[in-house]
């Protein structure tokens, strides 16, 4: 079991490390564009900066990590890391909509303004860091769950809200009636009704092509997951080994007692055991009261 355990604490670690840095990339980015009153090549910077879909994407994964990290610290706290299905959903349109960033700052704006431009200053962060970071987080530290067509349809939202707010203000409203004027030139430099019928199939071939790469990092590790489990356990004591899970544990010095179901039901399903989850659970929560010895509760309020 101390492998499992091993590989749930790196993860957390990886995790916990790689979504910090998303969130204070993001700030240091957006900083940088807040104290930036006028930029000869972008004229959208001080306040003005939350205009851009740079921006808002970046700040939406950064929210989106920031929100992970207790679950990280909790994992590696608990040796049991999960993170709930919203979160996960949450975290998947802030990469998605990064992702997007990224691809049309490589191959529109980069072709066109200079690669040193568009990834330098603090688009260096909005455009490469805070991307390419958040997809290989997601991907492979927050690979708990598969996610599905659907998921790829939630995750594109972001993109499409903000697709309608730039029409409507570029467009419908324009910049000689207070609206924003056509910086991404998606309504000048082609027709706006191209720009939308393209932009929903890409956000949605970036989107799976991400939710593939989450999956398949997913099932790869649960396949070796499941081997390990299966060569090491078949046949085992899974009571015996419940109790010494538990031991293990006891010395965490920590009121709270967190029972790893996930551990043991896996365990469970490849030891050929006739033990519940249920009383694997009672077995694991009897043996640590009984080995802690941190439980007095006479010491606490209640």
């Amino acid at each position: 079991m101390d492998r499992v355990m091993k590989i749930t604490r790196r993860e957390c670690l990886f995790a916990m490390f790689s979504a910090l840095i998303v969130v204070v990339c993001v700030c240091i980015g957006v900083t940088m564009n807040l104290t930036t009153i006028a930029d000869e090549n972008f004229d959208h910077m001080g306040i003005r900066t939350f205009c851009m879909f740079t921006v808002n994407s970046n700040i939406l994964a950064a929210a989106a990590m920031a929100m992970v990290i207790p679950y990280t610290m909790d994992g590696l706290r608990t040796h049991n890391y999960y993170l709930p299905r919203w979160i996960v959903d949450v975290v998947y349109a802030g990469v998605t909509s990064v992702a997007l960033t990224f691809l049309v700052s490589l191959f529109i704006l980069a072709p066109v303004k200079g690669f040193v431009l568009i990834f330098s200053g603090s688009r260096f962060f909005l455009h490469g860091v805070c991307p390419i970071l958040a997809v290989i987080a997601f991907c492979f530290f927050m690979s708990q769950k598969n996610m599905s067509f659907w998921d790829s349809l939630i995750a594109i939202v972001p993109v499409l809200i903000y697709a309608v707010v730039y029409f409507i203000m570029v467009v419908v409203i324009g910049e000689e009636n207070g609206g924003w004027n056509d910086f991404y030139g998606f309504a000048t430099h082609v027709p706006w009704w191209v720009s939308a019928i393209a932009l929903v199939p890409l956000s949605l071939l970036i989107a799976t092509g991400i939710r593939l790469l989450h999956n398949h990092s997913r099932n790869k590790r649960k396949k070796e997951e499941t081997a390990f489990f299966t060569e090491t356990f078949a046949g085992a004591d899974v009571r015996k080994i419940v109790a010494a899970m538990a031991r293990s544990r006891s010395s965490a010095k920590t009121l709270d007692l967190i029972v790893p179901t996930r551990v043991i039901t896996i365990l469970l399903k490849n030891s050929g055991s006739d033990c519940t989850l249920e009383e694997a659970a009672q077995i694991y929560v009897k043996e640590y009261m009984e080995c802690s010895s941190v439980m007095n509760l006479d010491k606490f309020w209640i």
